[in-house]
């Protein structure tokens, strides 16, 4: 098969889990026979605005809704961040999740760059690492048609970690994100179309979208990318949305052939 049909998820989650998780499902079923591929949902899907140690102890229930997810919609399923406790150090990582469609965990990559900044807006400071450790390794999945690279918001400043994943061969590239409204308005955009261009990779991006309960918004406009950099789907500024697009495996093969560019490095 050289074509996958993607879902994209945008929510604007709030505090109860059990509330955004239906809402997700409610999305997802109304595509349930549309036989889609690959399904990728934001960062922090099952709460965001609230305790990141109380959303820790429900990881079980939002991995088992998780699977669930996956088997319903035959799909590869794409989630993250969840805190995953880390048995060695004690505290927990911002894990992005993935099921294959007979519901089996897969992969978790944990997210290596940790959002501490200082932001013009109404929350001001973020400091990720209260809550989380970084992790250690990129994170690659093969899902027989396309390897996926993943990566978590802030992560998409940081181009080194894509370059890493595709000399592991990835050719979709996924971004669960939480992304403010402040810095999308600034960087969103552009900062997706560069990674989808200097990688020549397709670029799957579900964003957080609206105003949370602890006064954070989000930017919303989440993207679906070709490789060439072309806008294939967006999602509005604000509220929920699932947008899909077909990702054309030749037409990525074709671009790698006819603009070399990864073949031309000298670093």
């Amino acid at each position: 098969m050289s074509r996958l049909k993607a879902a994209v998820v945008q929510v604007c989650s709030g505090l109860i889990v059990s509330e955004n998780l239906a809402e997700i499902e409610r999305l997802l079923m109304a595509y349930q026979q549309e036989h889609v591929d690959i399904i990728v949902l934001p960062e922090c899907f099952a709460m965001l605005g609230g305790s990141q140690a109380e959303v820790a102890l429900k990881a079980d229930d939002i991995r088992g809704w998780m699977s669930s997810m996956a088997t319903k919609m035959g799909s590869w399923l794409v989630g993250g961040a969840v805190p995953i406790h880390d048995s060695r150090d004690g505290r927990n990582h911002a894990s992005c999740l993935v099921y294959n469609p007979e519901g089996d965990e897969i992969a978790s990559y944990n997210k290596m760059h940790l959002f501490d900044v200082e932001v013009s807006d109404s929350k001001g400071r973020y400091r990720e690492s209260d809550d989380f450790i970084p992790g250690a390794r990129p994170e690659l999945v093969d899902i027989g048609q396309a390897k996926v690279g993943l990566s978590i918001c802030y992560d998409l400043r940081f181009p080194e970690l894509y370059r890493c994943l595709v000399e592991q061969g990835a050719t979709i590239l996924t971004v669960p994100s939480a992304f403010t409204k402040v810095t999308g308005e600034a960087h969103w955009e552009v900062l997706l179309r560069a990674r989808a261009i200097e990688n020549q990779c397709y670029v799957l991006a579900a964003n957080q979208a609206g105003t949370h309960p602890d006064g954070r918004q989000t930017y919303g406009h989440s993207m679906i990318i070709s490789p060439w950099g072309d806008i294939l789907a967006e999602a509005p500024a604000e509220g929920a949305a699932v947008i899909v697009a077909e990702l054309d495996l030749g037409e990525l093969a074709r671009v790698r052939q006819q603009m070399p560019c990864l073949n031309h490095r000298r670093l």
